[in-house]
């Protein structure tokens, strides 16, 4: 499962806004800062995979490691969704 964190982080690598990211995944924007939360507030499972979908449309890719968890964007669709 993605962390905040890692939602947070993917949207800042894009330069979206939370209000972007709300929209590309059409998801409410309060509903998407219960995702960005730390405070572990309850997400339902349908919005945090809207969320992981847009952020992956836009070339995200979710690294989750014995190491730890990131994130990463590929360069080509980054590109693209800055557009």
């Amino acid at each position: 499962m993605i962390t905040s964190r890692q939602v947070r982080a993917a949207r800042a690598l894009l330069g979206w806004t939370q209000e972007m990211l709300a929209d590309k995944a059409l998801v409410a924007l309060t509903a998407l800062k219960r995702v960005e939360s730390v405070s572990g507030l309850p997400v339902r499972e349908e919005t945090r995979h809207q969320v992981v979908k847009a952020l992956e449309a836009a070339g995200v890719v979710f690294l989750d490691s014995d190491r730890g968890q990131g994130v990463m964007v590929v360069s080509e669709a980054a590109a693209k969704a800055r557009k």
